[in-house]
């Protein structure tokens, strides 16, 4: 259901989520145009002792190009990044990834709310958050600050997540423009990038 005016386009997308995501990423990134033209930042909570295989199982299901996102790497139009196992990732005002060795935030790192709240401070009110399914509260505090900062924040319908606590927790503090499917995230999430009522 939406609430609330759109926004005329958005110049990066964030993604959050945990228990549950991998398999809902796989059915959101794949709607996801070539000619989409903004980066898609994405944290999802993994266990910090092995390497994360995201780019591998995503690259060849996506019409976007993915990449595991490095320090000081310069975030590209077009282009998925997955923040690396035991690393929060950060957006720089040069538009540019940080990677940081801080403690966890809501016992994880990376920490969705520390992706949120950087690229809120960079982007404004050009971005867009997507918190999915996951069973901490992670990622609400950050929605919250991109609701602040004047961005757009989309929630997966919690009777649709494998984990209602993440998307529930989002509800509840950040007052999201969409709450819905993820076939209807993805449509938002194009028609919110190419500025479409």
């Amino acid at each position: 259901m939406l609430a609330g005016p759109r926004s005329p386009g958005v110049d990066a997308v964030v993604i959050g989520g945990s228990a549950g995501a991998v398999e809902a990423l796989g059915k959101l990134l794949p709607l996801l145009p070539a000619d989409l033209g903004v980066p898609v930042v994405v944290v999802v909570h993994l266990p910090n002792k092995h390497p994360s295989l995201l780019q591998e199982i995503f690259a060849h299901r996506c019409s976007l190009q993915v990449y595991e996102a490095q320090d000081k790497l310069p975030m590209e139009k077009g282009a998925i990044y997955f923040a690396p196992p035991d690393y929060h990732l950060l957006i720089e005002s040069d538009h540019v990834f940080a990677l940081s060795v801080e403690e966890p935030v809501n016992f994880s790192r990376p920490s969705i709310d520390v992706l949120f709240e950087s690229a809120a401070e960079v982007y404004g009110p050009r971005l867009l958050a997507l918190v999915l399914t996951g069973a901490s509260p992670d990622g609400a505090r950050g929605a919250a600050a991109v609701r602040s900062a004047g961005g757009l924040v989309a929630v997966q319908d919690p009777r649709t997540a494998q984990a209602s606590t993440m998307p529930l927790a989002a509800i509840k503090t950040a007052a999201p423009q969409l709450i819905g499917t993820l076939d209807e995230l993805a449509t938002f999430t194009v028609h919110t990038v190419r500025g479409w009522t």
